[in-house]
């Protein structure tokens, strides 16, 4: 089993991505960020769209979804809040899985940006479609969850194998990794921080990432050894408010 991932740059900083079973040629569409560029990609690789697999409800992840079920014929697949913007074929939550031909993903529960977000993960192919959840040295805002539902979200992804490539759905980088750089000094983080601005000043991507990386720089990620004095979740809670305070 394997999977083709193609990842390509879209409306002001999202990334779409289509993601095809090489063993049946199905193809999903992770989320529908922008439909009229997502059916320009299909049609360039000769693609037919089978899945959409949204995370979340926001119209940056889920708005496209009625022009490309018009156009393809595809089914949409994803958390019952997304029926907020458009009809669902079938709602997924944690602990289902969802087969695009050979590729099994697994759905797992990952609230707090949204109620009832939700992350795809395929175990054999290492590589997990996390939405506004997880980012390469951040998270999501908390704009309907708590912080001990996103926390225990982030720990859910934080327990995927290190390998995992992690697929997050914005060009958000230089900026977490300003504001990581104001609350964490580890010399780790310092030599990751300067590939990332080096990379980005070549107009140049720095997604995916990594599970293991994450763990190893993410400060939302590392918030009890940021902040021992609190509890893990509220560790997280004062690091992701100073993050929401940021000006730098």
């Amino acid at each position: 089993m394997s999977i083709t991932v193609h990842q390509f740059p879209c409306l002001s900083d999202n990334y779409g991505y289509l993601v095809r079973d090489d063993a049946t040629g199905q193809t999903a569409s992770i989320d529908t960020p922008d439909a009229k560029a997502i059916l320009g990609e299909l049609e360039k690789l000769g693609w037919k769209l089978t899945l959409i697999l949204n995370t979340h409800w926001h119209a940056d992840h889920a708005g496209g979804n009625e022009e490309i079920k018009a156009a393809t014929g595809c089914q949409i697949v994803g958390p019952a809040e997304v029926e907020r913007l458009s009809p669902v074929d079938r709602k997924v939550s944690g602990g289902d899985t969802v087969d695009l031909g050979q590729t099994r993903f697994q759905v797992i529960e990952s609230g707090g940006h949204t109620l009832q977000h939700v992350a795809f993960h395929s175990a054999a192919d290492h590589a997990a479609f996390v939405g506004d959840t997880l980012f390469a040295l951040g998270c999501g805002r908390m704009f309907e969850g708590t912080a001990p539902q996103m926390w225990d979200s982030l720990q859910r992804l934080a327990a995927l194998p290190d390998d995992t490539r992690v697929y997050c759905a914005h060009e958000y980088t230089a900026s977490n990794a300003r504001f990581a750089l104001s609350v964490d000094q580890d010399p780790v983080l310092k030599t990751r921080t300067d590939e990332i601005f080096d990379k980005r000043s070549r107009d140049e991507w720095t997604v995916p990432t990594t599970i293991g990386a994450e763990k190893a720089t993410n400060p939302f990620l590392r918030a009890p050894m940021l902040r021992p004095d609190l509890a893990p979740h509220e560790a997280f809670a004062a690091i992701r408010t100073a993050k929401d305070n940021f000006k730098g």
